[in-house]
């Protein structure tokens, strides 16, 4: 067994935790931009393509996210990919947000009364001006309290990541407890760690929501 102060286990979690922020980071930004993509082609007057953005979200929301970070991970290999931890991680949640992300926007693009397409095209705008100009301004207003709600998912999300040897919060926890035989209080350092993660964002979500008036649904 290995003498750890409660410092010395607080200290190495914030350490694990800059990781944990940066997987976050990049699987939320990344994942918006492949989302803001896929919402463009399913808003697109080509059903193929919408049939294939629908099967895309149906796909990533209905598979667990361990499994796709597995598939991730060992898939690369198959494939030849030299990969790393780091890597699949960041791969697999950015797949898995950007589906979240696009079905969230397509909701908030959905809202949008039809008469300002309408009106947008009665303007002789074509499709790319009515979303630019007209609906994605609306939309966006919509959008940004779920958006910002949806990164705690993204942040708790992470913890899977250990599974694939991801040196996050939860895997630096696990080691750390391992050593110390002391794993209660090591996990409610973990815990408090993912709280303090969490909450502001969760807080600002709602103020946001209450902000832009935005309806629960």
């Amino acid at each position: 067994m290995v003498e750890f102060s409660l410092w010395d286990i607080l200290r190495n979690l914030l350490l694990a935790g800059r990781w944990t922020v940066s997987l976050s980071l990049i699987a939320f930004i990344g994942g918006g931009v492949v989302g803001l993509l896929l919402l463009l082609v399913r808003l697109s007057h080509n059903p193929a393509a919408r049939m294939a953005v629908g099967a895309y979200v149906q796909l990533f929301q209905g598979v667990p996210l361990l499994v796709q970070l597995f598939l991730a991970y060992y898939g690369m290999g198959l494939l030849g990919i030299n990969t790393s931890a780091w890597v699949a991680a960041a791969a697999g949640l950015t797949l898995y947000t950007s589906a979240f992300l696009t079905e969230i926007w397509r909701g908030c693009v959905e809202s949008v009364p039809r008469g300002q397409w309408e009106a947008s095209q009665s303007l002789a705008l074509n499709f790319r001006e009515q979303v630019r100009y007209v609906i994605l301004p609306q939309a966006v207003r919509m959008a940004i309290p779920p958006t910002v709600g949806f990164l705690v998912q993204v942040i708790k999300g992470t913890a899977l990541a250990s599974v694939i040897g991801f040196m996050e919060l939860t895997k630096v926890g696990k080691t750390i407890a391992n050593a110390t035989f002391n794993p209660f209080l090591v996990f409610s350092c973990v815990a408090l760690m993912y709280f303090v993660l969490c909450y502001p964002v969760s807080r600002y979500a709602k103020s946001l929501e209450r902000k832009m008036h935005v309806a629960r649904p």
